[in-house]
């Protein structure tokens, strides 16, 4: 990956509706050489796909939740499980393994907070846990889904 590449990834990163003739002038190429570079990107599985990001408070609003779970288990079969069911809820934006006192965290979009204690009561129902805590955002001071690229 070269500067031209890397340019063409912050282009679409911050704008992934501009033209190739766009994104072509921006980086000094002409068309077909700029997506030919896109089409490599994306067969190459650097950029996973495009997407349109929504602003929740204009279609409807609701609350954001980082749900901190700790666990006493940890096979691997408890694991799948894990996985398979928060693939079946759809509130869950983000779903990482941690290191240090947190085993895992959930980015968690709800539309109030009876949602969530459903939400909640669904997750505890599935799989022993041993502490599940939420922190109800007040304030989004950042948000992006742009990735730092290295130069």
């Amino acid at each position: 990956m070269d500067n031209i590449d890397r340019k063409i990834l912050s282009l679409l990163q911050h704008d992934a509706s501009l033209s190739i003739n766009e994104i072509a002038g921006q980086v000094n190429l002409s068309s077909t050489p700029c997506w030919k570079r896109i089409r490599r990107l994306e067969d190459d599985g650097v950029i996973k796909k495009k997407v349109a990001l929504l602003d929740y408070d204009k279609i409807g609003g609701g609350i954001m939740v980082f749900v901190s779970i700790k666990t006493n288990e940890h096979t691997q079969e408890w694991f799948n499980q894990f996985v398979a069911t928060i693939d079946e809820m759809p509130e869950v934006l983000g779903f990482y393994r941690l290191a240090g006192d947190v085993d895992y965290m959930m980015k968690v979009m709800v539309p109030d907070i009876t949602s969530y204690n459903d939400f909640y009561i669904r997750l505890i129902d599935r799989l022993p846990l041993s502490n599940v805590t939420a922190g109800f955002v007040m304030e989004q001071i950042k948000d992006t889904t742009e990735l730092p690229l290295p130069h």
